[in-house]
């Protein structure tokens, strides 16, 4: 997990589904890469993160901050765990796009967390975010509604370092393991986003649509196989592959269906496919 913890730094994994990988190759034409900055990204106690949106979410609804699920205050989810509204008063600082912090933003629960398939948490706030954009001039970041695409170029926004990473999609992983946890089509970096802890929960953007593609989350430190700070890749056949050095984000595509009317996170809506307590 790349959580900075008091006295050292731990490193862990998220993910989607099992489906076919899109690649750049299938876009119609080149397309200019967009800007990234720190607008709207927050830092936690031991964490990165973002205020995010769906394509469907309004100015009145309550505010989501995204980030991991091995960032909650409450420690690690267990394996199979799954948090719904869980009651939080957990803060948040807000930056705007020269990293500067504009506001400290204050949850009401845990809509959402899980280390099961993925490592998400999604934290709703006590501002909307027709508030947050009138008062602090920040406007949330958008959720892609598809599939994260190979050899995309993105760039990972940590709030807790006010640091960037800039590489491209490299892969995605059939199934990711990493102590008790699995989690499935998680997207591996190329080497260049060599991520350090306190940059888990960090939204990768990516810069071909600019919209918050995957979570940041974890990355194999010590060459060991599938232990903590260490995930090991496996295939559809049970071949274990270690890539020591290489970093990974979780997607972040399956939570839009998820998300209801006024941010609720509604695990019966249709498409919804996280996993239930």
């Amino acid at each position: 997990m790349k959580y900075a913890f008091a006295g050292g730094v731990f490193a862990l994994v998220l993910a989607g589904t099992g489906m076919a990988a899109p690649t750049a190759a299938a876009d119609a034409k080149p397309v200019k890469p967009k800007a990234v900055d720190f607008a709207g990204t927050v830092a936690l106690s031991n964490c990165s993160g973002s205020v995010v949106r769906t394509p469907q979410s309004q100015a009145g609804d309550p505010a989501l901050v995204l980030s991991n699920g091995h960032c909650l205050e409450t420690g690690f989810p267990t394996a199979g765990e799954v948090i719904v509204n869980r009651p939080s008063t957990r803060t948040f600082k807000l930056l705007n796009g020269a990293a500067n912090q504009v506001a400290t933003l204050k949850a009401s629960k845990i809509s959402y967390a899980t280390m099961t398939d993925t490592d998400i948490s999604l934290y709703q706030l006590t501002s909307t975010y027709g508030q947050i954009e009138k008062k602090y001039g920040i406007k949330a970041l958008e959720l892609e509604s598809k599939h994260p695409v190979q050899g995309r170029p993105i760039t990972v926004v940590s709030g807790y370092w006010k640091k960037t990473y800039a590489c491209d999609i490299d892969g995605f992983v059939y199934r990711m393991k990493e102590g008790e946890w699995t989690w499935k089509d998680s997207v591996r970096y190329t080497s260049a986003c060599q991520t350090i802890g306190g940059t888990s929960g960090s939204p990768v953007i990516d810069r071909t649509t600019g919209k918050v593609t995957a979570v940041n989350n974890t990355g194999n430190e010590d060459g060991e196989r599938c232990t903590l700070n260490n995930p090991c890749e496996v295939d559809e056949n049970g071949k274990v592959t270690v890539r020591k050095g290489i970093n990974y984000a979780q997607e972040t595509y399956l939570i839009v269906p998820c998300v209801g009317p006024k941010s609720v996170i509604d695990l019966k809506r249709p498409g919804c496919v996280l996993p239930k307590p």
